[in-house]
C-alpha cells in the first residue's frame, strides 16, 4: 500500500518538473546571451560625460530587452586615461569617453582641434566636429582601430594658479603648469614662455599640493570636481582651447555587432552627447559660481591680453599644419569662421 501511494506521488512530480524548471532555465539561458560591453572613462562620477553615459547605459539595455549588458566605469576605475585607451585598442574595452588630446600622438590629425583660440565658443566646436572637418578625423582614427561615435563637451580650458594672478604674458613667464599630453598644447604654452609639463590627471592634485607645480589649465567644472580649488588660488578665464571629448569603441568590435544592434547604440549614443553637451554648458556657468564661493580670485582676461596671447601663439598653427596636413588644417580654419 506504502509502494501503491509513493510511486504516483513521484511520478507527478517528475511530470511536472519540466514545467517549475521552464522559466528557470529561459531566465538563465537569458542572463547567459546577455552581451557584456565595458565601457570606462576618467571622468569623475559626478561629472556630465559620466552621468550621460549611465543614461546610455539604461537606453541599450532598455532597447535592446536585455540583449546587452553595460557596464560603465567612471572615475579610472579601470586605470588612466591612457590604460583605457590601451584597452580599447587590445578589445579589453569596448568603449572609452576621453579628451582628445589623449589619441594625438597616434592620430596626430586631432591636433587640429588644439589650435589656440580657434573655438569662440561651443557652438562653433560643434559645428566644426559634427561637419566636414568631424568626417575627415573619423576617418582617421578608424585606420588605427578605433572607431568615433561622437563628440561631447569638455569644455574652455582655463588657467589656476597658486604663485600669483595672470593678468599678462609676463605672469605666464616660467610657470610650471600642467598640460595633457597633446604636443600642440604644449607648443602653446612654451609659445607663451611657461615651463609646461605633462602629467596624467590623477597625479596633478598632488603636484600642486607639494609645489612640483604652480599651475594648472582645465574647464570649469573639472577644476571644481577635482578640487583644485583647495591648492590654487587665482582663476583666469583664458580659454585657450576648447577642448572635445571624443567616444571611441574597438572598431572590430562594433562592426561585429548585428546591424539592429548598431543603431540601438548609435541611436542611444547620439542622445547621450546631445544631452551631455546641453548639461556641460549649465555646469560651466555653474562651475564658476562655486569656485567663486569657495574662496578663488577670478582674474577675468582684458582684450588687450587675449590678443598678446594669440599674437605669441601664431606660429603653433605652422606646428599642426605640419602634423595633421596643410588640407584638413584649413578646413578646420575655414569652417571655424564660417
Amino acid at each position: 500500500m506504502r509502494t501503491s501511494m509513493t510511486w504516483p506521488g513521484r511520478f507527478t512530480l517528475f511530470r511536472l518538473l519540466p514545467v517549475w524548471l521552464a522559466p528557470l532555465l529561459l531566465l538563465a539561458s537569458a542572463t547567459v546571451s546577455a552581451q557584456a560591453l565595458r565601457i570606462a572613462g576618467n571622468f569623475p562620477a559626478n561629472h556630465s560625460s559620466s552621468l550621460a553615459m549611465a543614461q546610455f547605459k539604461l537606453d541599450v539595455e532598455k532597447a535592446s530587452s536585455g540583449e546587452f549588458q553595460i557596464g560603465v566605469f567612471p572615475a579610472m576605475q579601470l586605470g588612466s586615461a591612457q590604460d583605457n585607451v590601451d584597452q580599447v585598442r587590445s578589445g579589453k574595452l569596448f568603449m572609452t569617453w576621453i579628451a582628445t588630446a589623449y589619441l594625438s600622438r597616434s592620430v596626430p590629425e586631432l591636433s587640429v582641434l588644439s589650435i589656440p583660440f580657434l573655438f569662440p565658443d561651443r557652438q562653433v566646436a560643434f559645428k566644426v566636429v559634427d561637419g566636414k572637418v568631424g568626417l575627415m578625423l573619423k576617418d582617421k582614427l578608424k585606420a588605427t582601430g578605433l572607431l568615433p561615435l561622437g563628440f561631447m563637451e569638455l569644455g574652455a580650458r582655463q588657467l589656476t594658479s597658486s604663485q600669483r594672478p595672470i593678468r599678462s604674458i609676463t605672469d605666464l613667464k616660467g610657470l610650471k603648469i600642467r598640460l595633457q599630453p597633446d604636443e600642440i598644447h604644449i607648443a602653446t604654452f612654451q609659445a607663451l614662455g611657461a615651463s609646461p609639463v605633462k602629467m596624467d590627471i590623477k597625479e596633478v592634485y598632488g603636484a600642486l599640493q607639494t609645489g612640483a607645480l604652480d599651475a594648472q589649465e582645465n574647464p570649469f567644472a573639472v577644476i571644481r570636481d577635482r578640487n583644485f580649488d583647495q591648492v590654487q588660488k587665482h582663476l583666469t578665464n583664458s580659454a585657450h582651447f576648447f577642448d572635445l571629448i571624443v567616444l571611441v569603441a574597438n572598431r572590430q568590435a562594433f562592426e561585429g555587432l548585428k546591424p539592429e544592434h548598431q543603431k540601438i547604440i548609435q541611436h542611444a549614443l547620439s542622445k547621450a552627447v546631445m544631452a551631455q553637451r546641453a548639461s556641460a554648458a549649465a555646469e560651466d556657468i555653474g562651475a564658476i559660481v562655486e569656485l567663486g564661493n569657495r574662496g578663488m580670485r577670478f582674474e577675468p582676461v582684458r582684450p588687450s591680453f587675449r590678443a598678446e596671447m594669440r599674437k605669441a601663439t601664431e606660429s603653433v598653427t605652422d606646428s599642426v599644419r605640419q602634423k595633421a596636413g596643410a588640407e584638413l588644417v584649413q578646413a578646420t580654419l575655414d569652417a571655424a569662421s564660417k
